[in-house]
């Protein structure tokens, strides 16, 4: 009788021995294996056609049991589900017997599934490890902070200071005055302590700077990390309508659940294997990003998503294009179609093989990741592209980038939070996701409404959120054209930095910045002025001459003084075609369509 449990295999299988490999991962020093071919002679009472046709299991007692029953044996000395499959195999006939079956099948055809395994996996079968990935993604992420606070700190006065379009210290005030005691809990911030002034709100942005590079440099990455996620929670809810974007509750998610993946050490140089849990979690939140973005589309009714045309109008209806969204408006028409259906491919399919074997793992990332860097050529989402690609690395497991990348840092686990803490936090996460996933499908489950109730308390923390881009296609594109006047006779526009204006200019780059009035002055054009009444507050600025609302925009028409009277127009905008680009080197063709606000002054 063995010292420990032996696992007898077929040494000139190629097929058992690259599955041996899994097991020995899997099991540990728990399990001795060795090949048939040696140890065959130590055991007479086993025949020799038993040792071609299936491993063999012999315990330390004794005991002897082949095929499946072999293959539960060796897992239940490690794993849970290996115990509970034993379990069930020895209790229940028809279990026993199907598996014992479907090993036969598997054992008969051995090049077949050879075959198929290298093709799915590769040559290593072995389970996944992720430390160079995880450790990656925890600096690129770091980056991603970095720019999201410089970017808030540079347009802080113009959108939220003393003098900017909706002051915070107001928005705080009248919180507090409208929720009382449960003004924390609607709106979780740092802000009820710090207060919402600018330099609070600064000192935020250069405290997120400096955490933002603690964390991509390795140095005390799980408070950096806890911070990051509460200085930007704060801020934006204090940037009020300017914060209320998918890729600001996207960073927040990440930034979140990156708190259970990290190495809570002081200085974390090499990588290390993240907890399992932990980064199923992120990739689970890479699955409900993409598969609900298109479950929106379909969901929503727009006959453009559905007839595949919603191309034919997005390059140039969307937010912030770029000069190749030009180019790609030029493409036919069959194109357009054609990439429509590549795009849903992408979104409905590719989600679900992110938790396959290797190679269809890997293609997925490829997949989204290629998308990501089409939208990202063609317009301006801020960091949403660089922080979707960020999740994509996730996908990469140790056995791709290779020993002389890694080292053998990949078999150490890193100090993690407790199990204790983690599982039970990471079950109430997952489950909490369905209800803004299954909320994309827009129909009635109501076996999730005793979840929606818990859901409704967790929503102001932004740490659980539902996501899924252009549900409806915008078919035309309506551009607020700003103008002041000092006679309300003559009057001159306000250039802004990067939404369209001048026909003769073109669109400009500025991802991953995010520039936070020219956004919005895309939503306010969808509507009118009333329904974006953060708008006359902007025009009040002009009037007023704030030099931090002025710094927002391209450059001021009334240099060293101000306008007496504002209004705004509306224009449709779409691009020009090649020839006419040609002949009036125009990449916008103009036409005024409506009065968007009427000609106001301060009185």
């Amino acid at each position: 009788m063995p010292e420990k449990p032996l696992l007898i295999y077929d040494g000139e299988c190629r097929f058992c021995c690259r599955w041996i490999e899994c097991w020995k991962t899997i099991t540990g020093d728990r399990v001795a294996y060795e090949p048939s071919q040696t140890a065959g002679e130590r055991f007479p009472q086993i025949a020799p056609e038993k040792f071609a046709g299936a491993v063999q299991w012999v315990g330390t007692d004794g005991k002897i049991c082949s095929g499946a029953g072999a293959v539960f044996s060796a897992l239940a000395t490690s794993r849970w589900y290996g115990r509970a499959a034993l379990g069930l195999y020895r209790k229940a006939s028809w279990f026993a017997g199907g598996t014992e079956a479907a090993y036969g099948l598997v054992a008969r055809n051995r090049g077949f599934f050879s075959r198929l395994t290298r093709l799915l996996w590769g040559d290593d079968v072995r389970p996944p490890t992720y430390a160079m990935a995880s450790w990656v993604f925890l600096r690129l992420l770091g980056g991603i902070y970095l720019v999201a606070f410089l970017s808030f700190g540079a347009q802080l006065d113009g959108l939220i200071g003393a003098q900017g379009i909706l002051p915070a210290g107001n928005f705080f005030e009248a919180a507090r005055h409208a929720l009382g005691s449960e003004a924390f809990w609607r709106l979780p911030s740092l802000c009820w302590w710090t207060g919402p002034g600018p330099a609070a709100l600064h000192g935020l942005c250069a405290a997120g700077v400096v955490a933002s590079v603690l964390l991509m440099l390795g140095i005390a990455a799980g408070p950096s990390l806890m911070f990051l996620w509460a200085a930007y929670l704060s801020l934006t809810l204090a940037g009020q309508d300017f914060y209320q974007f998918q890729w600001d509750i996207l960073l927040l998610e990440t930034g979140f659940l990156a708190l259970f993946l990290t190495p809570w050490v002081w200085w974390s140089r090499r990588p290390s294997r993240p907890p399992r849990v932990a980064h199923f979690l992120l990739l689970w939140l890479l699955f409900r990003l993409i598969f609900a973005s298109a479950v929106v589309k379909l969901s929503s009714g727009d006959p453009s998503w559905a007839n595949g045309t919603a191309l034919d109008v997005h390059y140039f209806t969307q937010p912030l294009p770029t000069s190749l969204a030009w180019y790609a408006q030029q493409l036919p028409g069959w194109f357009q179609w054609l990439s429509v259906k590549m795009m849903f491919f992408i979104e409905l399919v590719l989600p679900f093989l992110l938790f396959a074997p290797r190679r269809l793992r890997l293609s997925a990332a490829a997949g989204v990741a290629a998308l990501q860097v089409v939208i990202a050529l063609t317009g301006n989402y801020g960091f949403f592209n660089l922080l979707t690609l960020t999740l994509c690395v996730l996908v990469v497991d140790d056995a791709v980038w290779g020993k002389k990348v890694i080292g053998h840092s990949s078999s150490v686990r890193g100090r993690s939070l407790p199990d204790l803490l983690l599982i039970p936090v990471a079950a109430a996460i997952f489950l909490l996701s369905l209800i803004p996933l299954a909320s994309s499908f827009r129909r009635p489950m109501p076996w999730l409404e005793p979840l929606a109730v818990v859901y409704h308390h967790v929503a102001p923390f932004r740490t659980i959120n539902g996501y899924g881009l252009f549900a409806v296609m915008t078919t035309e594109r309506r551009e607020i054209i700003v103008q002041g006047s000092e006679d309300g006779l003559n009057w001159k526009t306000y250039d802004f930095r990067y939404k369209p204006g001048d026909p003769h200019r073109a669109p400009r780059w500025v991802a991953p910045g995010m520039p936070r009035l020219d956004w919005q002055m895309w939503f306010a054009a969808l509507g009118n002025a009333e329904q974006s009444p953060w708008f006359s507050h902007f025009l009040t600025g002009l009037l007023r001459g704030s030099p931090p609302v002025l710094d927002l925009l391209e450059e001021n028409p009334f240099p060293g003084g101000r306008p007496r009277y504002v209004r705004a127009l509306s224009d449709r905008y779409t691009f020009t075609s090649a020839q006419e680009r040609d002949r009036t080197r125009e990449w916008w063709r103009t036409e005024p369509v409506a009065i968007f606000y009427e000609p106001a002054s301060l009185k």
